[in-house]
């Protein structure tokens, strides 16, 4: 037989190809390396409409599907390029009242019936999610989610739920702007939702196990093409620690979870392959219903003839230097490395911090940085070092590198440090131990007393620091290399894409979505007749 070469579409979500970070490097890395083997069709889900691409995309990326989930008065337009305009008119034009009534509304009370019990049978949840799609392959997706008798049922679904069998643990009933903005976030966040499906496409492969995997759901469907989740970090995991941070009500922050928790059992559940960069992540994907034999790790990797040790340069020669490389916000706990820099200056005096990362991510957070490191008196010994348009020499500005995360999957910060026979201080989240474990030293999070301890030391000890250092470029020319990771993605691939098709719409239960494929079905016969 012959070998079917790998068509991708490939799901991002606040990284590649727009913005930077660890899931971006790994992106990037993985396009660029398999440029003869493998071709993409990314779909990038975005904020806003205005981002640029920040890499220089390899030719095997053959289109970008851009879907902004914010700031755009036509969402679908935007992102639709396959029909014309006159298309897109009249598919406007047969979204009728009548036909979102009998069509999609009952769709619409199965979704919110499993919003309120997302640990509802999953395969409901899978065939309602396909449901929407099929849907709006034909009908407009603004005018149909603005369509006010949605809000109603909506909104009765709150009452019924909040005054008439009332549960104390779900906290105050909702106010109107609670439900108002519950609404606005269904709309925005399903957008995913409503894009097609490339047609050369035969695997889809989500880099969480979130809202970019609704189309890989919808593609599982329709077409039966097989699909694959990398959990760098838990989706689940940081979603929980993100909405925990927040300031909204609790009603807010309940709904997020629960549609968070519903799309990601979805996900799982369609999957075929669920690859966490880490062993430490496949707990959570468990818990989440994930398959243990669809569950097959694959590590990050690094270039190690890019990522290798060099002298400091002369700027820091002389002067204990600590390198982190991240971007500015909360998972990253800034807050405790700036508090962890004041614990190791009472030792080491002129001991100089460096973070080298974006701080447009959450200009708040930077800015209470800011405040804190005045208010330790640490501007002489802790500074923001921005981007650098060189980055397989951070690491070598440093005696060694900090990682102060409270999430994390299995971050290139750490392996490209070690690559550089630098030694790392980090705490021990996610994965990192995999890494670290008999070459680094691991701390708890949010423990700068501790964290700090091991600075010191390693910054005192150049014995131990040297040895840790090989130690670390040894693991890593061993385990992490960028050809050993990219090749098991690649033989995944291949697998994935001789897989025999089963389009899961043969299979679909739920009456909602029964009588709309009925209903499309009688449609398209007459169109042709």
């Amino acid at each position: 037989m012959e070998e079917v070469k790998p068509v991708v579409l490939f799901e991002t979500e606040g990284s590649y190809p727009f913005s930077g970070g660890g899931v971006s490097t790994w992106a990037h890395i993985l396009c660029t390396e398999l440029q003869e083997e493998v071709d993409f069709h990314l779909m990038a889900i975005t904020g806003n409409p205005f981002v640029e691409p920040r890499y220089k995309l390899p030719k095997n990326i053959t289109d970008i599907i851009h879907i902004p989930l914010w700031g755009v008065e036509e969402p679908v337009h935007y992102f639709d390029k396959t029909i014309p305009f006159s298309g897109q008119i009249e598919k406007k034009a047969r979204t009728t009242k009548e036909v979102v009534k009998h069509h999609f509304l009952p769709l619409f009370r199965d979704f919110i019936s499993c919003l309120n019990d997302p640990f509802q049978d999953v395969d409901k949840i899978s065939d309602i999610i396909y449901g929407f799609w099929k849907f709006f392959q034909s009908y407009d997706y603004k005018i149909t989610m603005k369509e006010p008798m949605l809000w109603v049922v909506f909104k009765d679904s709150l009452l019924e739920k909040y005054v008439e069998n009332y549960d104390p643990e779900l906290g105050d009933t909702p106010k109107v702007i609670d439900m108002t903005f519950g609404m606005r976030w269904l709309y925005h966040f399903l957008m995913p939702v409503a894009s097609p499906i490339p047609k050369e496409v035969n695997i889809s492969h989500s880099t969480l196990a979130g809202f970019p995997a609704l189309a890989s759901i919808a593609a599982k469907y329709e077409y039966g093409i097989p699909s694959m989740v990398t959990d760098h970090g838990v989706y689940m995991r940081e979603r929980l620690i993100n909405v925990g941070r927040s300031d909204m009500t609790f009603f807010s922050k309940k709904m997020l979870v629960d549609l968070s928790t519903m799309i990601t059992r979805a996900v799982y559940h369609t999957a075929d392959q669920i690859s966490p960069v880490t062993t430490a992540n496949q707990k959570w994907e468990e818990r989440f219903e994930a398959k243990p034999e669809n569950i097959l790790p694959i590590y990050n990797g690094v270039d190690t003839d890019l990522f290798k040790p060099t002298p400091k340069p002369t700027k820091t020669e002389g002067t204990p230097t600590v390198i982190a490389v991240a971007q500015v916000f909360p998972l990253k706990d800034i807050e405790t490395m700036i508090r962890t820099c004041a614990v190791v200056r009472k030792t080491i005096p002129n001991v100089q911090f460096t973070v080298y990362g974006s701080l447009d991510v959450d200009t708040d957070y930077v800015e209470t940085c800011r405040e804190l490191i005045k208010e330790l008196d640490l501007e002489d010994n802790f500074t923001f070092g921005g981007f650098h348009n060189n980055p397989s020499m951070i690491f070598n500005e440093g005696d060694i590198s900090i990682l102060t995360s409270i999430s994390e999957g299995f971050p290139y910060t750490v392996i490209e440090s070690m690559s550089c026979g630098r030694p790392v201080v980090a705490t021990d989240v996610g994965g990192i131990k995999d890494a670290l474990e008999g070459c680094g030293i691991l701390c708890k999070p949010r423990s700068p007393e501790e964290i700090a301890e091991g600075v010191v030391q390693l910054l005192e000890d150049t014995d131990l620091r040297i040895e840790l250092g090989n130690k670390s470029r040894e693991k890593v020319l061993l385990n992490f290399t960028t050809d050993r990771s990219v090749k098991n993605y690649l033989e995944s691939y291949k697998q994935l894409a001789a897989k025999p098709r089963e389009p899961l719409k043969n299979k679909v239960k739920t009456k909602s979505v029964l009588d709309l494929l009925e209903h499309l079905k009688v449609k398209r016969l007459a169109h042709a007749n």
